[in-house]
């Protein structure tokens, strides 16, 4: 079964946040390869949507999962829909973001 990848709007505000940061501190290109990279990583999802780490005691349905180390990848996984709810990068406190869960968030 493929699954559909969508991405939370707080999700892509995050992304979009990580690429200014790393466009600043080292340039618009690598910015724009990490966080492409990143997305891609997302969507292999639609393939394996089960990987990663359940994260019930912060929301019941998370599951987290890494790309290099250093971004935490926040999802959930419907019935045909993986829904990416975060990214999280360098160090940032994602469980406290995440158990503060607002589903009118997700758009």
């Amino acid at each position: 079964m493929i699954y559909q990848v969508v991405f939370a709007p707080v999700a892509l505000a995050q992304l979009e946040a990580l690429y200014r940061h790393i466009a600043q501190v080292a340039s618009p290109d690598i910015a724009q390869r990490y966080t492409s990279a990143i997305v891609s990583y997302c969507e292999t999802l639609q393939k394996f949507p089960q990987r990663g780490t359940r994260r019930d005691d912060i929301r019941p349905g998370l599951r987290i999962t890494n790309y290099k180390g250093r971004a935490v990848i926040a999802f959930e996984v419907g019935v045909e829909l993986v829904s990416i709810v975060g990214v999280f990068y360098g160090g940032q406190d994602f469980e406290s973001d995440l158990g503060a869960f607002d589903p009118d968030l997700m758009g």
